[in-house]
């Protein structure tokens, strides 16, 4: 186990703005990860094989995209025993992202509000740190590489973006996801609609097969959707992948949704709502999207996990592996080991 408990720690870090005590961490998982320091977090990984979409996961439980947007601590955040890692999300050209202040904590709601708004370095840095990060990849670990549209790029050309962006990591994935879902790049979400998802997806798809040829390997590719979604939405979406022959669906991302957390001096701020209060929309679209695709299609599901008993609520719900990000800002790295116990056998 970690040799400084996370309860320690968590006080001092919410103390500070939230997005300089994430960056904070980050940079030392960073400058640490790979030296004897790592003990001070690091923890044996829960060995529960399952294998999904073609690969074989360690264990069912994961990192969601967000939290390390550049790639740079995949090794140190890997340490903690997630089975698998998800970075990004990487635009084609890097971008600062939405003005500060755009991260706000409302602990008394186990929540995060963000707009960050895709803030990273580009292509070229995110795949240099990727290659970079060796170790939880050569124990097992499996990387997902989550790729989205730079904010100046018109939603009309939304595609192009996306095909670089796979064409740039597909060589160094273990998996792909497109994330057409954060509430905090404008018109994103539309991507999501019938025909928009549907060419976008063919795009994506008719590049993947090139690429398979080309390199002799097939990256499965997964797409990120939305809890605010109306049911005949979630069907639609669900018809599009199995038409367009897409590998799996991550369910879900952030909410606009206030309700859980009205009165709540941040409720207002703009951004996508994170953390326990997205647990049950989460859990909502997860068990539409079984019902619609069916035993055997993989589905990742993230959204308000902060205990082992939230996770197997995603797995009871219809989820096949389990994601955190919220759940280790309040929780630390016990909620890996937590979570994957929970969801074991």
């Amino acid at each position: 186990m970690s040799l400084i408990p996370y309860a320690l720690a968590r006080p001092a870090l919410f103390a500070l703005d939230p997005e300089h005590a994430h960056e904070l961490t980050l940079a030392n998982l960073e400058r640490f990860q790979r030296t004897p320091l790592e003990c001070s977090w690091a923890q044996p990984r829960v060995e529960d094989p399952v294998s999904l979409a073609g690969l074989r996961f360690p264990n069912r439980v994961g990192l969601a995209a967000g939290l390390d947007k550049n790639g740079r601590a995949i090794d140190g955040l890997g340490a903690m025993g997630f089975g698998f890692i998800e970075v990004g999300t990487v635009t084609p050209k890097g971008q600062p992202g939405n003005p500060k202040p755009r991260m706000f904590r409302l602990p008394e709601h186990k929540a995060l509000i963000n707009r960050l708004g895709f803030n990273n370095e580009g292509l070229e840095s995110f795949l240099a740190n990727v290659q970079r990060s060796t170790r939880f990849r050569a124990k097992g670990g499996i990387l997902g590489l989550n790729i989205g549209k730079n904010a100046a790029t018109a939603i009309e050309d939304a595609a192009s973006d996306y095909l670089k962006g796979l064409e740039g990591v597909y060589p160094h994935a273990d998996y792909v996801t497109v994330n057409i879902s954060s509430p905090n790049t404008a018109n994103l979400r539309s991507l999501q609609s019938d025909a928009a998802l549907k060419a976008l997806l063919d795009a994506l798809m008719t590049k993947r097969e090139e690429l398979a040829r080309r390199l002799g390997r097939k990256v499965p590719l997964f797409v990120k959707i939305a809890p605010d979604l109306e049911d005949s939405q979630v069907q639609v979406i669900a018809q599009t992948l199995k038409d367009c022959g897409v590998d799996g669906v991550i369910a879900t991302n952030t909410t606009l949704a206030r309700d859980a957390v009205a009165g709540h001096r941040h409720a207002a701020e703009a951004g996508g709502l994170s953390g326990a209060p997205v647990l049950a929309a989460s859990n909502r679209v997860i068990a539409q999207l079984r019902a619609a695709l069916g035993a055997g299609y993989p589905i990742i599901g993230v959204g308000g996990v902060l205990s082992g008993a939230d996770a197997q609520s995603k797995r009871a719900a219809g989820a096949d592996l389990v994601q955190i990000y919220t759940g280790l800002i309040y929780k630390g790295s016990a909620l890996v080991r937590e979570a994957a116990l929970a969801l074991r056998g």
